[in-house]
């Protein structure tokens, strides 16, 4: 009994093998005990999902992928284990075996980070795994990944629809929602504000307010102090601070560049990631948006009245001698991988207009309509919805840019 009671916790895993059956992949198995010893586990493709979602997988420093070319039918599956664990900050070793170029490209796209071929090259999963670990040591001897008010301006980030309906409410209010959230010990300070005077839904979208301090903070920027500014505010679940649109209709030129620039300075202060939604229409302080962003997300569909506004965009932002480069192109409802022909479409429309859409969102379908009619972010109201899991891919890679290069998003 006395034995039976001393016995040590088992150790838990920091790995995990996923494959149609490990026993077709040897080597693997010789190389995993090698690099980890005992503190790893082997689950097929429809375990690995369940697993995964349970708190077991929050131990996990990374999992090993294992495919041949039988499992080709298996890659929606398999890059839906990539893409959960990429959310769970677990990082993606892909091991194949005679697996198509194609098939491949397409797992590697959906963020696998390390890729070695089986039969597995003496020393390479040992490597591979150095590799992963090297960024997490280099993060954690910088003390700070994500900018501060403390230490340095906040970064800011704005969301412009290209046409009505193409969801940039939605990218603006479901991506500050998941910085808000990206870590659980050092969560950023995250700000949202909705810069639609007439229309804006950012309300709406979080089921807050729409207070009379915004009005009077916009109609007096003279005399707004940081306590007037942040009596504007309104928390959302403690986690996230909103400055919505006023609780009447006013016109959009009834603010300068110079009220703009003032609520954003202060916002940047004070924050770490400011998100601005702003109306489609194009205004003055349009410029003054676009001048201070370090990304301008532009989000538009697969249709000619996208295509024409964003030709004449690219001319008005030119002849003004206005930072184009700072835009981003996301293209809202967008094809599903299996989709070739959509895909195309995609290719054409890009190449026809010049520009490159750099972030394809998938149509979520009901659920984001249904979350907003709610006032919830979708990490709420339907956390494996395909949209929402795109969006909180970006919200990391942009949290571990932290000072956001933007070459690379």
């Amino acid at each position: 009994m006395s034995s039976a009671i001393n016995q040590p916790e088992p150790r838990p895993l920091v790995a995990c093998t996923i494959s149609r059956d490990v026993t077709n992949f040897d080597l693997l198995i010789e190389d995993m005990e090698a690099a980890v010893g005992e503190a790893w586990g082997d689950l097929g493709f429809p375990e690995a999902l369940a697993f995964m979602g349970q708190l077991d997988a929050e131990t996990l420093e990374f999992i090993a992928i294992a495919i041949d070319d039988e499992d080709e039918d298996r890659l929606p599956v398999i890059g839906e284990i990539i893409e959960l664990a990429g959310h769970l900050r677990i990082k993606v070793i892909l091991i194949a075996d005679d697996v198509s170029p194609s098939a491949l490209h397409t797992l590697l796209r959906q963020g696998a980070d390390e890729f070695v071929p089986y039969p597995l090259p003496e020393g390479e999963l040992q490597a591979a795994i150095d590799r992963l670990r090297q960024p997490a040591e280099a993060a954690m001897s910088d003390a700070r990944i994500a900018p501060n008010a403390a230490g340095q301006e906040g970064v800011l980030l704005a969301v412009h629809g290209l046409a009505g309906g193409t969801g940039a409410t939605t990218l603006a209010v479901n991506l500050a929602w998941e910085l808000a959230n990206i870590s659980k010990d050092k969560a950023p300070r995250v700000c949202i504000i909705d810069m639609g005077l007439q229309f804006g839904s950012v309300a709406t979208c979080l089921d807050l307010p729409r207070r009379d301090p915004v009005f009077e903070m916009w109609s007096d920027t003279e005399t707004m102090d940081e306590d007037i500014f942040k009596q504007a505010l309104v928390s959302y679940q403690d986690r996230m601070w909103v400055l919505t649109a006023p609780p009447e209709m006013l016109p959009l030129d009834m603010i300068t560049s110079e009220d703009v620039n003032k609520v954003l300075d202060l916002a940047r202060r004070h924050f770490d990631y400011v998100i601005i939604d702003m109306p489609t229409t194009l205004v003055q302080w349009t410029e003054a948006v676009l001048t201070a962003a370090q990304i301008y997300f532009m989000t538009l569909e697969m249709d000619m009245r996208s295509a024409q506004n964003a030709l004449r965009l690219k001319r008005a932002l030119k002849a003004e001698d206005l930072p184009v480069e700072k835009l981003r192109f996301c293209m809202n409802r967008a094809p599903k991988f299996t989709d070739l022909n959509g895909k195309s479409r995609v290719k054409r429309m890009a190449e026809s207009l010049e520009i490159r859409i750099e972030l394809q969102l998938p149509d979520g379908g009901k659920p984001v309509s249904q979350g907003a009619d709610h006032g919830l972010p979708l990490a709420s109201s339907a956390p494996k919805n395909p949209l929402r899991k795109e969006i909180a891919k970006l919200a990391a890679s942009l949290h571990a840019l932290g000072k956001i290069d933007v070459a690379a998003v």
